[in-house]
């Protein structure tokens, strides 16, 4: 058991009307602890339910974040419904035009990917729009062509199919966590584009977001999530060991991006500190990539670029 079973009293964060926590069940407690981490503002305790200052007095600047705050609720609440009556609409066009969509998320972890895919598909018919999150490959999986198993799963006619994570995993947790060798990720830097461009040429729309998140505000949803009961389920023993591997994902992200950042299918880099600003211009991204009827411009609005854009985005 982890040395915080009285890792208990970590206290999430809580909305008006939302009953208090203050004890997770031990069921669900990590078995092993996080290492502490030292940096040069101070040190890190995942275990400690009090988040220190430091993190949380950097995490919304943190990696060239450009706004000093998050997006106003109301302003929010607003335009994400606007934006989800509009996805309902290009679901329509996608459906009657037999068009095929595939939206790739990848980024920092806890940058946010799955609370974006949520948003998109909350008020969309699921029978043709779906969400492909894919465990662990089998033994069979292994030995077969990389691939292969995220083929399986590519849209037919009339479909959306949102990826959450995705072929990528060669090029960013399975080459720092040692998953892979570095050849094989060579010949995946390779063959992606390549694959890609297959699709593309079959007629199939790709769309590839990285979400990337400050070091701090990565630090600090980690901890929400260590000490939330309803959250924990999100952190993984990769996460634990991924914790002291910053720089080696940062690393691993810039080759990606240098390698697959093509014409055919560009990556859109999204500033994701705050997550609510990170999803209104994803799907602002998404409804410009087709022309559905009945598209209301004034709803739709505009992409904010200081929020969303080329790789050139990121500063680190």
């Amino acid at each position: 058991m982890a040395k915080n079973e009285k890792a208990g009293k970590g206290k999430p964060g809580k909305k008006a009307g939302e009953k208090k926590i203050d004890k997770i069940p031990s069921v669900i407690v990590p078995d092993a602890d996080a290492k502490v981490l030292t940096t040069s503002h101070g040190s890190f305790d995942l275990e400690d339910p009090a988040l220190p200052d430091w993190v949380e007095e950097r995490a919304l600047a943190s990696g060239g974040y450009p706004y000093a705050d998050t997006i106003k609720d109301k302003v929010y609440e607003q335009e994400l419904v606007l934006l989800q009556i509009e996805l309902v609409k290009l679901q329509h066009y996608v459906n009657e035009s037999g068009a095929r969509l595939v939206v790739v998320f990848e980024g920092r972890d806890a940058a946010g990917k799955g609370g974006c895919i949520f948003a998109m598909r909350q008020y969309m018919n699921p029978r043709t729009a779906r969400v492909v999150a894919l465990p662990k490959p089998t033994e069979k999986e292994v030995g077969q062509w990389y691939f292969q198993r995220y083929t399986e799963h590519l849209p037919t006619s009339g479909e959306l199919v949102l990826f959450d994570r995705s072929w990528y995993n060669r090029a960013g947790v399975e080459k720092v966590m040692g998953f892979c060798t570095a050849a094989e990720t060579a010949e995946f830097l390779r063959q992606a584009p390549a694959y890609e461009k297959m699709l593309i040429d079959s007629g199939i729309v790709v769309i590839k977001f990285w979400l990337d998140v400050g070091r701090e505000m990565q630090l600090k949803r980690f901890h929400e999530r260590r000490h939330n009961p309803l959250k924990i389920w999100k952190l993984s023993p990769i996460d634990y060991a991924a914790l002291e591997k910053w720089p080696d994902f940062t690393k691993a992200r810039n080759a990606m991006l240098a390698a697959t950042h093509s014409k055919a299918t560009p990556w859109t880099v999204v500033h994701a500190n705050d997550k609510r600003r990170a999803r209104l211009n994803i799907i602002r991204t998404v409804l410009d990539a087709l022309p559905y009827p009945g598209r209301d411009d004034s709803a739709v609005g505009k992409i904010d670029p200081l929020v969303l854009g080329g790789p050139k985005l990121i500063a680190d």
